[in-house]
């Protein structure tokens, strides 16, 4: 007999009665700042974690006392792929981020509360939703305008005297992510050591030192990805480094600034090695060897 898949989602359900109208707003308030997804009216589905466990019970708890009645099941949906139900809840963040950017580019008056709502989108972004880069760049360019970036922190890193650091990123690394690790274990720090984090519990320590994450040591600039400010940082005349970086911008800002005619080539084997390895740590070493290897082929091209 074939095993069946672990679940890997919390359903809850629920029965909430009509009357008080602002008890069902309220409930339904909670679960949307849980970043529950909707699957038909009174169905929300959340990852299987035990802190999204808690944060069902909780509504369930107040479904209880507000004289509701709500279940909680680990569910493996049948009609749909887990990387259906993943890419439903990217479309709902990547919707906040799309309203969040378009707020910073209209009215980015409110600073500080801007600032919580994007952190509050950030810590319901299971899947790394797309937009989300777009509104850090945006928010890292406006406190720059506000003076209130910190660019000392990268200028008082030398790059050439580093060794040994502990270098902190995000999870669910990508394109940028993956390059900028490469560029550091091979040329910048030979011996660093990578944290993969989730950046809405990370608190930073005395001695780490943070790239492509918001307010990091070295993340983007403008209109530059990590990588580019990495390798600007590090002030090495390499060719061929400036042509990765080129692939990198445009494959990361999607802004097709540069459009080098290996870009296509390589999201495809990048994108690849994201599908086929889900760790973190997995995905920076296979993508290290084809880094390695374009840095070769571009090399000997003697751009």
């Amino acid at each position: 007999m074939s095993q069946l898949p672990e679940p890997k989602w919390l359903l809850l359900l629920h029965q909430i009665p009509p009357s008080p109208p602002y008890f069902r707003a309220k409930v339904l308030r909670r679960l949307g700042q849980l970043g529950a997804l909707t699957i038909k009216n009174s169905a929300y589905l959340l990852p299987d974690t035990p802190e999204h466990l808690e944060d069902f019970q909780w509504v369930r708890s107040e479904i209880t006392d507000g004289g509701g009645v709500a279940w909680i099941f680990s569910v493996t949906p049948s009609s749909l792929s887990n990387a259906e139900i993943e890419d439903q809840f990217r479309q709902l963040r990547s919707a906040d981020y799309k309203q969040l950017l378009d707020l910073l580019n209209t009215n980015p008056g409110d600073w500080q509360k801007l600032k919580r709502k994007f952190q509050d989108i950030r810590a319901i972004d299971f899947f790394g939703a797309p937009g989300r880069e777009e509104v850090e760049s945006a928010m890292q360019s406006i406190e720059q305008q506000l003076g209130r970036s910190k660019p000392a922190k990268t200028m008082n890193l030398d790059l050439k005297d580093i060794n040994g650091r502990v270098w902190v990123t995000r999870k669910d690394v990508h394109v940028d992510r993956i390059a900028s690790a490469w560029l550091i274990r091979r040329f910048i720090d030979p011996t660093a050591r990578f944290v993969l984090v989730d950046q809405s519990k990370y608190t930073p320590t005395t001695g780490q030192i943070r790239f492509d994450m918001f307010d990091g040591e070295f993340t983007h600039e403008g209109d530059r990805c990590t990588f580019e400010v990495l390798l600007t940082r590090w002030t090495r005349s390499d060719a061929a480094l400036e042509a990765i970086a080129q692939i990198v911008h445009d494959l990361d800002i999607k802004d097709e600034k540069y459009q080098r005619p290996e870009t296509s080539g390589f999201a495809a084997m990048i994108s690849g090695i994201i599908a086929l390895y889900p760790s973190d740590e997995q995905r920076i070493e296979e993508g290290a060897r084809l880094i390695d290897a374009t840095y070769a082929a571009l090399t000997a091209a003697k751009l």
